[in-house]
């Protein structure tokens, strides 16, 4: 038994699959398990790394039919039941695949270098980097000006964020770099001011989180509103370059520009060499099998299946852990010799945090915003976490940031360069070229798109 990925899917098919007489083997690329919903937490410094992942290792090692290999997988021989890495072939009698899901640039992969998307720890860092970075240039920026030229305008232009994207992790994201800017960083600069920064999240939509309902939308935009970041709906990204973001005819300059706008599944399901939809999952059987090849089971991310209301699944957490216990319960059911059965999925709700107080919950025909969603976010949140350790660490860093505003995991790494940084378009600078010059704050009516 062969099973790809170490997400949400693949662990917890492992786990279910350890307690039959099979042996089984892990392949990852990377060594850690990443808790995907508190990345955008490592992001925003609020969370360090180590506190979201776990040692695949470690998560297993109490199942002595589990081993785990340090893999990427290139390749399938599905005839000969071989799944090729870049060091070896390997046989199986049953294989799951759950290789996730990546960002999608909706063919403009050249906007990647300019807007970073967040699916890894590595996406993780480097946004931190450059958010904190933005910080840093613009007050070094504005101490070599006061120091050259005394008569410099001390009410420089802000510094400009800009999220693409407004599904529930460019709500996120947007919201706690608000909460960043006007409040983890106040008092802490001597030459700017980061509570003047702009965050600006842009929508291709009608709405924000439209996987909610219309109401909780409403709620949530408003909530963004009052952590004072500006929204636009209905507005299309045309153009991303070095420092700034064209929306429509309109280019506004940014520092910073983070992509939340698509996902696309892994390359490996293309590999399988069976159907794909648009954004590459693959078109599995009810059973998650893929067609002509029973023993091959394709979940999480990766799969494409509609559910009872012809609506596809979501592609986040409560899918693929349902996933991963139902090729399980399938695969013990094949070793008894009795027919599989088909996947059905249970709704247990969606959450979404926006910042602090600040959240939309929609649980059945229940439906939660502001605080009591926040909390019921926090407690989920909380107990799906991967180990003790990492459930208490989080939860020490989330109460010193509540009562205390600040973010524990401020540590800028790498290259202290941004992309398009420049002097005419940072704070502190007297002459901006028109064409530079950053949006007026008159964001709703304005007609440009995302």
């Amino acid at each position: 038994m062969l099973i790809i990925g170490a997400g949400f899917g693949g662990l917890t098919a492992a786990r279910r699959i350890a307690r039959l007489p099979v042996q089984v083997t892990v392949l990852d690329r990377r060594n850690h398990h990443t808790f995907q919903p508190l990345l955008y937490q490592v992001a925003t410094a609020g969370l360090s790394p180590g506190e979201i992942a776990t040692p695949i290792r470690s998560i297993l090692k109490d199942y002595s039919n589990i081993e785990v290999l340090l893999e990427e997988v290139v390749d399938f021989k599905l005839h000969n039941k071989q799944v090729i890495t870049k060091q070896q072939a390997l046989d199986y009698d049953f294989l799951i695949v759950a290789s996730g899901a990546m960002h999608a640039y909706f063919g403009h992969e050249e906007w990647e270098p300019f807007a970073p998307g967040l699916k890894m720890i590595e996406d993780a860092l480097e946004i931190r980097r450059r958010v904190l970075l933005a910080f840093e240039l613009a007050e070094r920026h504005k101490n070599e000006r006061q120091n050259t030229d005394r008569s410099s305008d001390p009410d420089q232009p802000p510094l400009q964020f800009v999220v693409i994207g407004a599904g529930p992790t460019g709500v996120e994201l947007a919201g706690t770099l608000a909460e960043i800017a006007h409040h983890a960083l106040n008092h802490e600069f001597r030459h700017i001011d980061p509570r003047k920064t702009r965050i600006l999240l842009i929508e291709g939509g009608p709405r924000v989180l439209p996987s909610y309902s219309e109401r909780l939308s409403r709620k949530a935009e408003a909530q963004l509103r009052r952590l004072g970041v500006e929204v636009r709906t209905s507005h299309m990204v045309s153009r991303i370059e070095p420092g700034a973001v064209w929306v429509g005819d309109e280019r506004i300059a940014a520092p910073v520009v983070l992509w939340a706008a698509g996902v696309a599944a892994s390359p490996l399901g293309q590999k399988l060499g069976v159907p794909v939809d648009r954004a590459g999952r693959v078109l599995v059987q009810p059973d998650l099998s893929i067609a002509g090849h029973p023993e091959v089971l394709v979940i999480g991310d990766l799969a494409a299946l509609n559910d009872e209301a012809g609506r596809l699944l979501p592609g986040v957490a409560q899918v693929a852990i349902q996933q991963g216990n139902f090729v399980g319960e399938n695969i013990a059911r094949d070793l008894n010799n009795q027919p599989r059965r088909n996947f059905h999925y249970h709704d247990k709700g969606n959450l979404a945090t926006i910042g602090r107080n600040a959240a939309v919950a929609q649980i059945g025909k229940l439906e939660l915003s502001g605080y009591f969603a926040w909390l019921a976010w926090l407690f989920i949140h909380i107990l799906f976490l991967i180990g003790f350790r990492n459930r208490l660490m989080v939860m020490i860093q989330w109460a010193w940031s509540y009562l205390t505003y600040e973010r524990g995991a401020r540590l800028i790494t790498g290259s202290d360069e941004l992309p398009g940084w420049t002097e005419s378009q940072q704070p502190g600078s007297e002459r901006q070229p028109e064409a530079d010059r950053a949006v007026e704050p008159s964001i709703p009516g304005s007609r440009s798109h995302s």
